[in-house]
């Protein structure tokens, strides 16, 4: 590593003031303090706090807390393709399942990165600002909400767009009023509603897939048995999409989505280091459960009568809960707003699932609705403590 800092040192002179590359200054910034701790140190002789977290080090960590659901993600890929076209359930971590996974996850991760990353270095050089490491989670939640056969131009472009708008147009890194993987699913959505749905997978490996695997997924089957007159959700769901199964992963989704004891493990992850709210996880559960329990007292139709425990394993709302509504950013930052923001996310989730028809999933609109409104939160818990304040104060 030494001899790699020394080639760094002699090239540095071309990228500061005066130098033929000047312009590129922030690039190799970003690639030296990438590999090595930045050299600068504090002027201020007063008392420094010193600890080993920064943004670098924070972001690192829910990357590593992502791990967890991006291995079950590309083994499940591969379950899912030897289910569907041969009807043979090998060993769910066999040799087979891996590199089939690796396959089709690995390139929506590079490009996800490398689309990224240049579009991070074109604003950096144009602002003339450092890169930050906020990128580094991004993208790598990208491709954990899409589907594994989304093409590859897709992923670039959603990308692209996330980072740009739901980042760049606020002034980077830490500006931002909207998650940027949740505003890149989101164009796909609108712009590409086929091939971000569940029926791609009928597309792995050039196959085509069983009805039973590759249709519609747990939530469009709950909505369809609506729609064709059925009484019992959980019956048309099947022993495939059990609940054991959903709460494991062993059903067709997005990479990162289908397992909720993986996105629990990497909840521990996060809670454990302090980089992810706690308050905020239970609430998103707590929210979506007491829908659950309001529609299964109304019982209007089959899907409002779900089990509520359903809506907790079902689609993406453990995943969203941990990675999603947690974004130190865009999330609400007083203690007593973070119980609120989450409670509503998980409200409205369930609320969009089996209120409206047009649309299976309801925690990425969630999400997004209340990004909007964590400042007005924040603002008015802000205000009540005032308030209390100011009255304890008078007495």
């Amino acid at each position: 590593m030494k001899f790699l800092h020394k080639i760094l040192d002699k090239q540095r002179p071309m990228f500061e003031k005066g130098g033929k590359l000047e312009k590129l200054y922030y690039l190799f910034e970003a690639g030296e303090t990438f590999l090595f701790s930045p050299a600068t140190a504090a002027k201020n002789k007063g008392v420094q706090i010193r600890d080993a977290i920064d943004l670098k080090r924070m972001m690192m960590t829910v990357v590593i807390a992502m791990v967890p659901c991006l291995i079950w993600g590309v083994f499940n890929v591969g379950h899912q393709h030897y289910l569907a076209t041969t009807g043979d359930e090998k060993a769910f971590f066999s040799i087979e399942n891996l590199l089939f996974g690796v396959r089709w996850v690995l390139p929506i991760v590079l490009v996800s990165y490398a689309a990224g990353g240049l579009i991070e270095g074109v604003f950096a050089v144009i602002r003339k600002h450092p890169i930050n490491e906020g990128f580094l989670v991004t993208g790598m939640l990208i491709p954990l909400i899409v589907p594994p056969t989304i093409p590859l131009w897709q992923v670039a472009l959603a990308t692209v767009f996330g980072v740009v708008v739901g980042k760049e147009i606020f002034g980077g890194t830490g500006m931002n009023v909207l998650n940027v993987a949740m505003t890149a699913r989101a164009f796909l959505y609108f712009a590409y509603p086929s091939q971000i749905s569940g029926e791609v997978w009928t597309q792995l490996g050039g196959e085509t897939m069983v009805e039973g695997y590759s249709g519609a997924t747990a939530l469009a089957i709950a909505q369809g048995t609506v729609t064709t007159g059925g009484t019992d959700v959980v019956a048309s769901l099947g022993s495939f999409f059990s609940f054991e199964n959903m709460l494991m992963g062993y059903i067709p989704g997005s990479i990162g989505e289908t397992s909720t004891i993986m996105a629990l493990a990497g909840a521990l992850i996060l809670v454990a280091t302090g980089v992810g709210s706690w308050k905020i996880m239970v609430s998103v559960f707590a929210g979506a459960l007491g829908m659950g329990f309001l529609f299964n007292a109304a019982g209007a139709n089959a899907f409002m009568e779900l089990p509520a425990h359903y809506h907790l394993v079902i689609g993406g709302l453990a995943f969203g809960a941990v990675f999603m509504a947690t974004d130190p950013v865009s999330a609400a930052q007083t203690e007593t707003g973070k119980w609120i923001y989450g409670f509503l996310i998980g409200m409205i989730t369930v609320l969009i699932r089996v209120v409206n028809p047009a649309y299976p999933e309801g925690i990425m609109l969630a999400v997004l609705f209340m990004n909007v409104f964590a400042p007005l939160i924040d603002f008015y818990v802000v205000q009540a403590n005032k308030k209390r304040r100011l009255a304890r104060a008078a007495v």
